[in-house]
């Protein structure tokens, strides 16, 4: 199993529109670039520690070759890879037609536009949720996405000397039958995916979308992680290999406090800084630093360490104090 860094990796999508349970978008007022960079330098912390901005590239069937390809949400990620900041970097695969050749070619050209300032490329982002047109498994074709995806995208890391750039893919929580998703993978692309591959993400809501009595959320959290690890992972010959928390958070709104939000963001942080040796956890990221739209009472306009007008909640706090203390 990996031994992860010494302190723990910490990052946040600094936008605030995020997918909804229908397929579309929660969307609200406009990113405010000049108040996002200094909420990202709150958490931060210092100039200079390690710190994730995890940004969203969209790959469709009009996107051109040979172009600029800018980040879609937040836009313009890269002004925020300053201070010592780096992009963590998705680039989704939402062809219709499944044209894998033009999406590797795309990875290639993202590779070359950010490469100098990304750490983490994850290929394609949700590629096991077949359901909503906003997430990559509803297009055809994401399985061999991933797989050529990576071995294209590490191929070109490589010929330009980008040996920071980390590649991989990661999936929301696996059970049952899903649970051999991975194994597929691994399956489909044999010993030149699995050694293209760096990590793999997870991102997970727990007592977002099945409550958990507080008591229970830590051994829940821990015990989504060893699943994870031990029935996911190690099967498909992945053990090796670090697993990050690409996406978690937890919304505020009717009946949802941003009190139970903080204590939630606390819980889930110490139980990956606490297992983060054990089970080989690369970091954290959270989702999201700004509500999409604090004036809207539903689930996926409210995941903001921030309402829209970045006031901060006390989850904020709370994990500015996390990065202090957990942090090199």
């Amino acid at each position: 199993m990996p031994t992860p860094r010494r302190g723990l990796l910490f990052g946040v999508y600094p936008g605030g529109a995020a997918g909804d349970d229908t397929g579309s978008l929660a969307v609200g007022p406009p990113d405010d670039p000049d108040r996002v960079s200094a909420a990202l330098d709150r958490l931060q912390g210092r100039p200079g520690r390690p710190f994730l901005v995890r940004a969203y590239t969209r790959f469709d069937d009009t996107t051109r070759l040979g172009t600029p390809h800018p980040t879609t949400a937040p836009a313009d990620a890269r002004r925020y890879a300053v201070r010592g900041r780096r992009l963590d970097l998705v680039a989704q695969y939402q062809s219709a037609r499944g044209d894998i050749d033009r999406y590797c070619a795309h990875l290639r050209e993202l590779v070359e536009q950010y490469g100098p300032v990304t750490d983490f490329l994850q290929v394609a982002e949700e590629p096991d949720v077949t359901s909503l047109p906003t997430l990559d498994g509803h297009y055809p074709g994401v399985r061999d996405a991933i797989v050529r995806g990576v071995v294209a995208a590490k191929a070109r890391a490589r010929e330009l000397g980008h040996a920071h750039l980390r590649v991989g893919f990661n999936t929301t929580p696996l059970f049952g039958p899903a649970a051999s998703f991975v194994t597929e993978l691994t399956r489909r692309g044999g010993a030149d995916f699995t050694g293209a591959l760096d990590y793999i993400g997870l991102d997970f809501f727990p007592d977002v979308f099945q409550p958990i009595a507080a008591p229970d959320l830590a051994p829940a959290v821990e015990g989504l992680l060893r699943h994870h690890r031990d029935t996911v992972l190690a099967p498909a010959g992945l053990a090796r290999l670090p697993l990050r928390i690409t996406e978690h958070g937890w919304p505020t709104g009717p009946g949802r406090p941003d009190e139970r939000q903080a204590e939630v963001v606390e819980t889930v942080v110490r139980v990956v800084a606490d297992q983060a040796e054990r089970l080989g956890l690369g970091g954290y990221t959270h989702f999201a630093l700004r509500d999409a739209d604090s004036s809207r009472p539903g689930l996926f306009h409210r995941f903001g360490l921030t309402a829209d007008d970045y006031t901060p909640k006390p989850a904020f706090a709370v994990l500015a104090r996390l990065v202090e203390e957990l942090t090199d």
